[in-house]
């Protein structure tokens, strides 16, 4: 591990003054941890924002506010989330293991890296860790890589649970830029495609601070569901995830969200899916047709077209157990 400074802040401004070129923030520490361990990560110091940030959860009429040190553990167990926003916090309880929900941030969680095997070996190329190197994925050990979305720069997919149902919702993320200027993302927009940049994951900008994620108000917290498809169900991540919401009047859909996990570089919304489930009566058959539509697009690699039917199957699963609540 590469010897760095160590500063903690006292608030977000000192944070984003501490913030200069080959400096990390860190708060909860439980992937960027394992970066340093493994020389992926070499800043020349690391910023503490464990006690710079909020860490409340606030409910208002119109939305709910996630301060980013929020830990994951809170989120899984905050009575208001669990009664407005319970697809949250199924997702949140789906991912890692209790010790790190206790440690991991919500602002964390949104930045966390791939785990891509070939981003996390130093000895292989990878565009990720070192521009321009190659994808070693593309023609090796991709059965847990990408299916959609993806290019010859890059096909790992993000790792997140929770990120999955905070796409699904229509979440957006708040945050101060290096010039302790106000911005708000969508988070439709916040995670990126591999692109020509497949190093970075997101569009947050240079040097900016994560302050909340903010969920509006919805109609969803009756109707929902998460399927996470893993090798383990412990403490593993998705070969294919799927939050799906539904509002419905009497067994006729009014409105749908489904996103996916495992399957892209970014969580990844199924938007011709849902807009085919609105004003149908709920049916296994609709559901089904449903999983075809999300699935027509999607081109496997040469180790993971097992992911094609298993997608399918997420879906329709997922859309079943949302319909039952």
């Amino acid at each position: 591990m590469k010897p760095f400074t160590f500063d903690k802040a006292k608030n977000s401004s000192e944070a984003l003054k501490l913030k200069i070129s080959n400096r990390d923030f860190i708060a909860g520490g439980t992937n960027i941890v394992d970066l340093l361990k493994k020389n992926i990560a070499q800043p020349e110091g690391m910023v503490d924002v464990s006690t710079a940030l909020s860490a409340e959860i606030k409910l208002s009429e119109k939305s709910v506010h996630i301060g980013a040190m929020v830990r994951n553990t809170a989120l899984a167990t905050n009575s208001d989330l669990l009664k407005n926003y319970p697809l949250v916090t199924k997702a949140v309880l789906a991912g890692a293991s209790p010790q790190i929900r206790n440690m991991a941030s919500t602002a964390g969680n949104l930045l966390q890296r791939t785990r891509c095997p070939y981003f996390y070996d130093v000895t292989t190329p990878c565009n990720k860790r070192k521009k321009g190197s190659g994808c070693s994925a593309v023609t090796g050990d991709n059965k847990m890589s990408a299916i959609v979305g993806y290019n010859d720069q890059c096909v790992a997919v993000h790792p997140s649970d929770l990120c999955i149902s905070l796409s699904a919702l229509d979440a957006t993320v708040h945050g101060l830029s290096s010039k302790n200027e106000k911005f708000v993302i969508p988070f439709k927009d916040f995670h990126k495609l591999p692109e020509n940049t497949p190093w970075l994951d997101n569009n947050l900008p240079q040097n900016a601070l994560i302050t909340h994620i903010e969920v509006p108000k919805n109609e969803f917290q009756k109707k929902y569901a998460y399927v996470k498809l893993r090798e383990r169900t412990s403490y593993a991540f998705a070969m294919i995830s799927v939050a799906s919401a539904l509002q419905m009047e009497g067994n006729i859909i009014k409105d749908a969200r489904l996103a996916s996990g495992g399957v892209a570089h970014k969580p990844w919304r199924w938007y011709e899916a849902e807009e085919y489930l609105k004003g149908k009566k709920a049916s296994d058959e609709v559901f089904k047709k449903a999983a075809e539509i999300a699935s027509e697009k999607v081109k496997p690699l040469s180790h993971n077209g097992y992911k094609v039917p298993m997608l399918k199957g997420a879906i329709e699963l997922a859309l079943q157990n949302a319909s039952k609540l």
